[in-house]
């Protein structure tokens, strides 16, 4: 008997399908997380480059590679963390839903208690804090509960698919300071294949 994998192109046909219906953030990750859980449940999906750091560079133990990018804004790609790696909490500006392929990751989540009343300061609240391992789907929601911070604190890499809304290409976003409050703008310009 031949057992049928879910595909990372089945992922894709079927996510851009409920993107067509322009569902509500709920749908989205009731809908979508079912075929992320599917998705990285199957590791293999993802192919064996694709799930190990870069090696060189500033940061030879990391790694982000784009998987897909849809006409629609939908984007997948796999992310490595290096063992110790670190992020500290930055936001998104669009839905997202991070699977666990492999290892497990530390998230803290953060929620903003200022009035916003101050540009380029933010005073954060350490919400949670959970360390998700394989299967396991972590989701970001603009402005509500999509501020986090990703650590890494195993001795080996943590392979991650992250499912976005939108391109972050080019996306101001914005990263947060947790001593003194500063609000430091960023894009990312580009991933590690492309």
């Amino acid at each position: 008997m031949t057992t049928v994998k879910y595909s990372l192109e089945d992922f894709t046909h079927d996510t851009e399908a409920l993107l067509e219906s322009q569902p509500g953030n709920q749908q989205i990750f009731d809908k979508g997380s079912a075929c992320l859980q599917r998705l990285i449940n199957n590791p293999d999906s993802i192919p064996k480059d694709f799930r190990a750091p870069l090696g060189t560079g500033p940061r030879p133990n990391h790694a982000s590679r784009m998987l897909y990018q849809g006409e629609s804004g939908l984007q997948v790609t796999a992310v490595v963390w290096g063992a110790g790696d670190h992020v500290g909490p930055h936001d998104h500006r669009t839905w997202g839903m991070i699977g666990i392929l492999e290892n497990a990751i530390t998230e803290t989540r953060y929620r903003r208690v200022d009035d916003h009343d101050v540009d380029g300061y933010a005073k954060l609240e350490k919400d949670r804090t959970a360390t998700f391992k394989p299967g396991e789907i972590t989701l970001l929601i603009p402005v509500e509960d999509e501020i986090h911070q990703m650590d890494n604190h195993t001795d080996r890499p943590t392979v991650e698919i992250h499912v976005y809304g939108n391109d972050l290409r080019g996306m101001e976003r914005n990263s947060f300071n947790l001593e003194t409050g500063k609000i430091t703008k960023f894009r990312t310009t580009k991933w590690d294949n492309c």
